[in-house]
């Protein structure tokens, strides 16, 4: 059974709060608590399908990890936020690689109590192509972004959209982002030293204060701004 700290954190999340009442408590009932150790997978690329995640402590890197051990991040999910219903959807086996950046507390809608609802409720599906509706609009103004967007626009944009948690988050209660530089220069496909430059500028600027693997946005309408325009000035 899910904790009772979690049920209230669910509350939370935009999906979560529009789902239908027996959405709800299927979720509550059905739901398994899984704890994920540092660097251990949630799943792994070509894993067959067992069910939808939400992220209800910790951090969790989306991406994949390659032979050779080069990273790509395509996102970093934290509370309250929901992935792995790619899968669901087209039944194929997990396209990225899910893993614990650290020591999380996840919690799982099994896939077989998840399809046998979605059959006898076909109408639920909706929700579903809500939730990766959302997701498909934030891929879309990102490659926007990489094609009409300033370095500096793309940063303030990426770190709006963490807080945000990529429209999943009613509000943001959470000003600090867990992620490192080399990370975030991952995620945006340009090098840690432009990144680094970026930030430390925005430090000035008195947005953000950096410090180790973390972000502390200290004034959020100063990187709203920078996420429009370049040319913002203290």
């Amino acid at each position: 059974m899910l904790d009772a700290i979690y049920i209230k954190h669910l509350q939370q999340n935009a999906w979560f709060k529009h789902l239908a009442e027996p959405f709800h408590n299927f979720i509550v009932q059905q739901g398994k608590q899984h704890t994920i150790e540092k660097n251990a997978a949630v799943f792994s690329a070509q894993d067959n399908f067992d069910g939808v995640y939400g992220v209800l402590e910790g951090s969790i890197s989306l991406g994949y990890i390659d032979v050779n051990g080069n990273e790509a991040i395509a996102a970093i999910v934290e509370p309250i936020m929901w992935f792995g219903e790619i899968s669901l959807i087209d039944q194929q086996p997990r396209s990225h690689d899910a893993i614990a950046l650290k020591k999380s507390v996840v919690l799982q809608i099994p896939a077989q109590q998840l399809n046998q609802l979605l059959e006898q409720n076909p109408y639920y599906w909706y929700y579903f192509a809500l939730l990766t509706s959302q997701k498909l609009r934030y891929v879309f103004l990102e490659q926007i972004a990489i094609q009409t967007q300033s370095i500096t626009q793309r940063l303030a944009q990426r770190l709006l959209f963490i807080l945000e948690g990529y429209g999943s988050r009613s509000s943001i209660l959470d000003f600090n982002i867990h992620i490192s530089q080399d990370q975030l220069a991952n995620m945006l496909t340009v090098s840690r030293q432009t990144v680094n430059q970026e930030l430390n500028v925005f430090e000035k600027q008195g947005v953000l204060q950096l410090g180790f693997k973390k972000i502390e946005v200290i004034d959020l309408e100063k990187l709203r701004k920078l996420a429009s325009v370049c040319d913002l000035k203290t």
